[in-house]
């Protein structure tokens, strides 16, 4: 199929992005669906294909998406490029279901499939759209998975909010690349262009990786996408200082926001006999668990679970919960994030179980602690951080 002109881009991108929804992920006024950077991308790309056309037209399974957080990309780019099978890869699992909902909503679904990062994703890929991840780490296991598995002839679009982008993008993305070029400024957004990757197919990726930490007697595994890398993050450490304080011996341990998987194989080791469930809506996070799960000799006691919050957990099932919340969604900075999941946990705690939270001191969570799941006493609090102890009455 042939690229549309991309003269009437920008308007039908508008259209479309007026009926997308961010549903069912975290929602806010000042929250959208869309940025200018995905308008950006799939413009960018339209162009560049309408000036330098490839040979043979695209068609089925040649468009490829990274990163996209609630459709803009993918269904810009069945809009813009008029094709089907788009392969698109989601690391957080929300991403995934506004994708499919937004699908239904614009009639589009059908149009593309969901893959992880994996060769199943990119082998044979002509065009890659891509947003633009914050952390250099998950950028550098993007860049080389599209160097090592897409075709040799692929055009790489990938662009972000200016304030979230560095000059070291382009030097990660340089190891891969023989061309990277950043294109110019719009709406307080950007694009580099990538071609020419020079990755043989047969190199191993550097993830995972792996970290240690004095505090441990473990490692920490982690791929580019883990929140916080392979490291024990200050607000963990502190919480981990308060573990052996418990009002009761937990037969039923959740670790919710597993992240690495610190949380979930401290616990399994300090309660021997205890069983864990480990979620979390991020595929990165579900994968270093496991393996952080396995390299520490718990995995047999540690189940691990993609889902949302504690959909996975049944009623009153938990002794303990044990949460270090995060309080971003995407690369926007909100504290509705947490509130979520701190609202959750009374349904899923058992009567008389616990909830362990840590936080940045300034969010001033207690008052929702204390009213969402019962009595609240604080642990430990540090310059940073507080660690709070709430009890669901029964």
């Amino acid at each position: 199929m042939a690229a549309v002109s991309p003269h009437d881009t920008d308007d039908r991108l508008e259209a479309l992005f007026a009926q997308l929804t961010r549903e069912p992920d975290f929602d806010a006024p000042e929250l959208q669906a869309f940025d200018a950077a995905d308008q950006l991308i799939l413009r960018t790309a339209a162009d560049d294909l309408a000036d330098h056309p490839f040979a043979v037209p695209l068609g089925v399974d040649d468009v490829v998406v990274i990163g996209d957080r609630h459709g803009a990309l993918t269904l810009g780019a069945a809009t813009v490029f008029g094709v089907a099978g788009i392969r698109t890869h989601q690391d957080p699992l929300l991403g995934e279901r506004a994708l499919a909902q937004n699908a239904r909503r614009v009639q589009l679904a059908g149009r593309y499939t969901n893959h992880g990062l994996d060769a199943a994703a990119l082998t044979g890929a002509r065009v890659v759209l891509v947003q633009l991840p914050r952390g250099l780490d998950a950028l550098a296991e993007v860049s080389r998975a599209i160097a090592r598995w897409a075709d040799p002839e692929v055009r790489v679009f990938a662009g972000g909010r200016v304030k979230h982008m560095t000059r070291a993008m382009n030097d990660v993305l340089a190891r891969d690349f023989s061309e990277v070029s950043a294109g110019l400024g719009w709406r307080k957004s950007r694009v580099l262009r990538t071609a020419g990757p020079r990755v043989p197919a047969t190199m191993e990726s550097a993830f995972p990786r792996w970290g240690t930490d004095p505090a441990l007697d473990f490692s920490l595994a982690a791929f580019g996408a883990t929140f916080g890398g392979p490291v024990l993050d200050h607000g963990s450490r502190l919480l981990l200082t308060t573990l052996a304080d418990t009002q009761r011996q937990p037969a039923t341990i959740v670790d919710l926001g597993c992240g690495n998987g610190v949380l979930a194989v401290s616990a399994a080791r300090r309660f021997p006999e205890a069983r864990v469930l480990a979620t979390d809506q991020s595929t990165a996070a579900v994968a270093a668990t496991r393996l952080t799960a396995q390299a520490a000799g718990v995995a047999d006691r540690i189940a691990v679970e993609r889902s949302d919050a504690l959909e996975a957990v049944p009623d009153a099932w938990a002794d303990l919960i044990v949460l270090n919340p995060p309080f971003h969604t995407g690369a926007t900075v909100h504290a509705g994030v947490g509130h979520r999941l701190i609202r959750a946990c009374r349904r899923a705690l058992a009567p008389g179980g616990e909830l362990r939270l840590v936080f940045n001191s300034h969010l001033g969570y207690r008052p929702l602690v204390e009213r969402e799941v019962g009595p609240t006493r604080q642990l430990a609090r540090n310059a940073v951080f507080t660690v709070l102890s709430a009890t669901r009455e029964p």
